[in-house]
């Protein structure tokens, strides 16, 4: 009895996980380390609506996997990434918003010896409130400390674990007497899937501005190539008609040839007086910006002064 309540249960297992994939085009494939059963609760609850979770052993989300592996191919790119703990969020909506709601359920969690600590742990500066009798205790983790007020202060910052390293008992002894939880923990977003693609989740932080610049760049590339190698694309038209312009100008300027785009070029030259004339305005401009500078620094002068002498 307990045979056939298994292999029904798998069934029912295969076939859910086989229906949500029909459902939804998009899902995430999440680590769930260090994550207890209340925070996936809470994960869930906040989720609803908005994307399903599914937790399961890799060797059976493979089998269900390669099971359907008839009717949609695509999910076959999903297999290599089925190590470790691992789990799959179901979602249809878009899919930064769903990622920024699994980043929002993160909880702070004490270090703990033995675990790998995954980003860097530093103790500021600061009166810890304990008292003369701790200070061997900080002496033996080399960290710089004096009596105030009878208590031990910390007189530097101090790194106590990097990122990647095992959290040691003394460390973690510490962190927890001076009450600092510095992990937090929750799904993490490792990969994501969406209509038969598979990419890396910091694709999802690429903006339309980023994308326009980038294709900018690439056209940038393209005309600086066609032009150092004379083939014309449309990349590199437009530059090749200003040069080949500026190179008409060139002529007109050096010879009696001219044309309509050059007699005001060709004015300018016969008559060089036009040109102050063309920057007397300018010229102006610049100088009325001086005097008003000049009328700003005296008033701030006269402020500074208050009317008052020095033996006032």
């Amino acid at each position: 009895m307990v045979r056939e309540g298994k292999s029904a249960w798998k069934a029912k297992y295969f076939e859910r996980i086989v229906e949500l994939f029909d459902e939804n085009p998009k899902c995430f494939i999440v680590g769930v380390d260090n994550v207890g059963s209340k925070q996936m609760q809470t994960i869930r609850a906040s989720l609803r609506g908005h994307g399903e979770v599914l937790m399961g052993k890799n060797t059976m989300m493979r089998k269900a996997l390669r099971g359907h592996l008839d009717k949609n191919p695509a999910i076959e790119k999903i297999l290599p990434h089925l190590k470790g703990n691992v789990g799959l969020v179901f979602t249809k909506g878009d899919l930064t918003e769903i990622r920024d709601k699994i980043n929002d359920n993160k909880v702070a969690a004490p270090a703990k010896a033995g675990a790998v600590a995954p980003v860097d742990v530093s103790i500021p500066p600061q009166n810890t409130g304990l008292g003369p009798e701790k200070t061997s205790f900080f002496q033996a983790l080399s960290i710089p400390t004096k009596i105030s007020k009878g208590t031990i202060e910390i007189l530097n910052d101090v790194l106590m674990v990097t990122a990647g390293d095992r959290v040691g008992a003394s460390q973690a002894t510490l962190l927890n007497m001076l009450k600092i939880s510095p992990f937090s923990y929750g799904l993490i977003v490792m990969q994501v899937y969406d209509s038969g693609t598979i990419f890396s989740p910091e694709v999802l932080d690429i903006t339309d501005d980023d994308l326009c610049q980038r294709f900018m760049q690439g056209v940038l590339n393209i005309a600086a190539v066609s032009l150092a190698i004379g083939y014309p694309t449309l990349a590199s038209a437009p530059h090749s008609i200003v040069n080949g312009f500026k190179n008409l100008l060139a002529v007109a300027a050096m010879t009696d040839i001219t044309f309509k785009e050059a007699e005001t070029m060709k004015e300018y030259l016969a008559d060089p007086s036009k040109f102050a004339a063309l920057a007397a305005p300018v010229a102006a401009a610049v100088e009325e910006k001086k005097v008003e500078a000049k009328k700003e620094e005296s008033e701030e002068e006269e402020d500074d002064d208050m009317g008052f002498g020095l033996f006032d």
